[in-house]
């Protein structure tokens, strides 16, 4: 794996303070800059070789807003639908709603389109505090819905393995980094 335009482009990456969060602005966790093809090519062709080894699954789901690219261009190469879970609550019937705390926010996120029984992976851009991800699976688990995999781009925070160990979820990211002196550092791939 050898993620050499993301490696790059993260490296290259500005840093803005959100009080004591430094957070890294790239095109696949921000959209900005634009999103070059052959970024999120790569990106996309690295994670389709790691899903492929999760055995079968029925719904693609990603997390509003910047997992949407991902997810889209999983589904499409692999031709299976995809769901997200939204930051706006639509009223629809089985509507469940996730409380998520991260490290510069609180909010509500929605699930509509997974039942109980649903194979499903998760595929998100970043990882950082962990608190999104920990209400989604959480939330998803009380619905009955089977989490196969979770394939992350990037991984900022450094909880992969205690949600691994907590949920006894096997969590693929294709790069971990994190920042020094306001810089990216790119720690292992």
């Amino acid at each position: 794996m050898s993620l050499e335009i993301l490696k790059e482009s993260l490296i290259k990456a500005p840093i803005v303070k959100k009080g004591d969060y430094s957070y890294v602005v790239h095109p696949i966790t921000d959209g900005v800059p634009e999103i070059k093809p052959e970024l999120l090519n790569e990106v996309v062709e690295e994670m389709h070789k790691l899903i492929s080894i999760c055995g079968s699954f029925d719904k693609i789901v990603t997390i509003e807003a910047m997992g949407i690219p991902l997810a889209s261009a999983l589904s499409l190469k692999m031709k299976i639908p995809f769901v997200i879970i939204r930051k706006r609550s639509y009223g629809l019937p089985n509507e469940v709603n996730v409380e998520q705390t991260t490290g510069y926010s609180k909010s509500k996120l929605y699930i509509n389109g997974l039942d109980k029984g649903d194979k499903i992976i998760i595929v998100d851009d970043v990882l950082s505090t962990g608190g999104t991800l920990l209400a989604v699976i959480s939330t998803l688990k009380k619905i009955g819905v089977i989490i196969k995999g979770i394939f992350i781009v990037v991984d900022k925070g450094n909880v992969a393995k205690n949600l691994m160990e907590k949920f006894k979820i096997k969590i693929d990211i294709l790069v971990n980094i994190e920042v020094v002196d306001g810089k990216v550092v790119i720690k292992n791939i």
